[in-house]
């Protein structure tokens, strides 16, 4: 039994891999599964996963997230490097220099969710009080940290702590390298630009229909067009069209939650905002998740996800070919403490 837990969610993966694991399913992208992914490279041609990291334009989206601002940086005195003749330092050097910096937010375009970016309200102590819980029992305020303590009694406390994941860190995954055998769901081809809450009997039709098969340890990807909208509106996309078109997975289908949990893949992807619809369906319960799949997958499963993926290049070309298994290598910026990381996916066919 786990040190920091007595009572574990049902139906989730804690301790599965032992009391102090930080990778949940990542643990299947094994050296077979590396090997299953290279085997499906027949032709060596890459497609880029990743939306350029200005988009989608704004903050129409998420208002807490906007793009990124690129500047030169700058010696103490303010001199900023960027078109600097080394000349000004000495007259025999010739060559000139551009430096830059940039701030950002790192969940704005193609992005992973790492472990800690969503937990839950649990009783793992089982002492009939719930507390901030994350994948395998690590603790709020404890294991992922921040400068303010917000209380159930919806009191505020200044902490005065850095921000940041002590455990369950983006940089685990980049460790780990995220690579594997990527599997392509193509939802495009069946509802267009509708918004369509995807249940598990239209999840298991879009299976059928083009022989999709999917096995523990695969990479798992779900294209619905979202994100060639982003790329087509060039940085100025609609607000109603960006929160009112295209598929999205129902969060709160339990049967669909099951199949989640039954297939085993090491991690969940799309091209749009979250993978499932946002706001969910309603719950019919007292106390639920405001996104099930981010609960299930982050804070039961241990299933990182992948957001505002660029997959349209790859899934036409798979669709011409009637195939929907490549290569797919997805690591994130290997950065210490972040809760999420821009990713710049490469798949290979």
């Amino acid at each position: 039994m786990a040190k920091r837990w007595k009572v574990r969610p049902d139906g989730s993966t804690w301790g599965d891999w032992g009391e102090d694991d930080q990778l949940g399913r990542v643990n299947l992208l094994t050296p077979q599964k590396v090997l299953e992914g290279i085997a499906e490279v027949k032709e060596g041609i890459n497609f880029c996963l990743s939306l350029p990291l200005n988009l989608p334009g704004g903050n129409k989206l998420n208002p807490a997230r906007g793009p990124y601002t690129l500047r030169p940086t700058q010696l103490p005195d303010g001199t900023q490097r960027y078109l600097y003749p080394a000349a000004l330092d000495d007259p025999h050097f010739t060559d000139v220099g551009c430096d830059d910096r940039v701030d950002m937010v790192l969940q704005y375009a193609t992005q992973w969710d790492t472990l800690a970016h969503v937990g839950s309200l649990f009783d793992a102590d089982g002492d009939g009080q719930p507390e901030i819980r994350f994948y395998n029992g690590y603790q709020g305020h404890v294991d992922v940290k921040g400068p303010v303590k917000y209380n159930l009694d919806r009191t505020i406390e200044e902490t005065g702590e850095t921000t940041g994941a002590r455990k369950l860190g983006v940089e685990n995954m980049a460790e780990k390298g995220m690579q594997g055998r990527g599997v392509l769901v193509d939802l495009e081809r069946h509802y267009g630009e509708t918004r369509h809450y995807v249940g598990y009997d239209d999840w298991m039709r879009a299976l059928e229909a083009t022989g999709v098969e999917v096995t523990p340890g695969d990479m798992l990807l779900i294209y619905t067009g979202f994100a060639d909208y982003i790329m087509d509106a060039a940085g100025d996309p609609n607000e109603h069209k960006l929160h009112n078109s295209y598929a999205v997975l129902n969060g709160r289908d339990r049967r669909l939650q099951q199949w989640i949990a039954d297939s085993g893949i090491a991690v969940i992807c799309a091209d749009n905002y979250a993978v499932e619809g946002f706001p969910s369906r309603p719950a019919m319960a007292e106390r639920y998740a405001r996104l099930p799949l981010h609960e299930l997958c982050l804070f039961k499963l241990g299933v990182n996800i992948g957001e505002l993926w660029y997959l349209g290049e790859l899934a036409r070309w798979l669709r011409e070919h009637n195939r929907t298994r490549f290569l797919l290598t997805a690591p994130p910026l290997r950065l210490p403490g972040a809760v999420g990381s821009p990713s710049s996916p490469i798949a290979t066919v």
